[in-house]
């Protein structure tokens, strides 16, 4: 399997469209029938060998599942009693594909009612009247998945160096990105007049990592990372390597190392967990963070094996 293989932005632009509001469709149901977790870790999907899931949710007595088999390119969906019901990706609409998973879960006993319009997204065509997006091409559906598959990994060895409170290494589906936060410790004031995604979000101090596919303001996939709220100074940091630059984004700053350059690099594995590992330690610095206090180098907290 090739590391890292190619995604340019405007190849799989109306599928991502496309695959971006399915998942949409499918994470307001996880975030309408889930309990809610700090910082809305109970919302995105985990990945799996073949795909994506919501992991069990609803009642002890009525847990159903959904997941994205990327495999096969067919949505499924499971109830705690046995039952099973799936339908093909390819092929539909959003309005189809919205409609094929209520009829499911109607046919299932699952009660549950979503904001049924896009997420911060510019066309908010409501899911069951669109009928515009519906290019799927499955080739690039799966390199999709095998991207986030692999760099899933790559984050989960870098969290591994961090033992304070962190974040699951999980995709967002209204973001569309993979990310894995550290925190600080420190709790931030938020503004009241912040929206509620936002305050739940950013909350505590933060330093986040992640990838992302590209959007209309920056059409190409990218390595990134962020501190929030952003001490100042902190785009004057350095970052390794050397290509690698702080971008303006929303009235702060985003470290970022594009995915085609780390393509192009020696050990690209090695340039992703150096990249990542400088954003940190700028934020560390500028927050004032006990990075050395929160570090398990490899995993290892044991006071006897790590200084052996």
């Amino acid at each position: 399997m090739q590391l890292f293989p190619a995604m340019p932005y405007e190849d799989w632009l109306e599928t991502k469209d496309t695959m971006h509001r399915f998942t949409q469709i499918v994470g307001k149901v996880r975030l309408a029938a889930s309990p809610r977790r700090n910082h809305w870790w109970n919302v995105p999907f985990h990945l799996t060998g073949r795909g994506l899931t919501t992991r069990p949710m609803g009642g002890p007595t009525d847990q159903f599942c959904i997941d994205f088999d990327l495999v096969r390119h067919r949505l499924v969906v499971d109830r705690g009693d046995g039952r099973s019901a799936e339908f093909a990706l390819v092929g539909q609409s959003v309005a189809s594909f919205h409609a094929n998973l209520f009829e499911i879960l109607d046919d299932f006993g699952i009660d549950v009612e979503i904001q049924a319009v896009p997420f911060d997204l510019t066309d908010r065509t409501p899911f069951a009247e669109d009928t515009k997006h519906a290019a799927y091409d499955a080739a690039l559906v799966n390199r999709y998945w095998v991207i986030l598959s692999q760099v899933a990994s790559v984050l989960e060895r870098y969290a591994a160096d961090f033992c304070g409170k962190t974040s699951p290494v999980h995709h967002f589906w209204h973001t569309f990105d993979l990310a894995v936060t550290r925190f600080t410790g420190k709790t931030v004031e938020v503004s009241p007049e912040a929206d509620p995604v936002t305050r739940e979000a950013y909350s505590q101090e933060v330093i986040s990592a992640g990838f992302w596919f590209g959007d209309e303001e920056r059409p190409w996939p990218a390595f990134y990372s962020y501190t929030a709220p952003e001490p100042a100074g902190l785009d004057r940091e350095p970052l390794w390597p050397d290509w690698a630059v702080w971008m303006p984004s929303r009235g702060s700053h985003l470290a970022v190392l594009k995915y085609d350059d780390v393509r192009a690099a020696d050990d690209p594995i090695a340039t992703v967990l150096g990249f990542l590992e400088s954003a940190y330690e700028a934020g560390a610095r500028q927050t004032g963070c006990d990075a050395a206090g929160l570090a398990s180098i490899d995993g290892v907290t044991d006071p006897y094996l790590r200084h052996r």
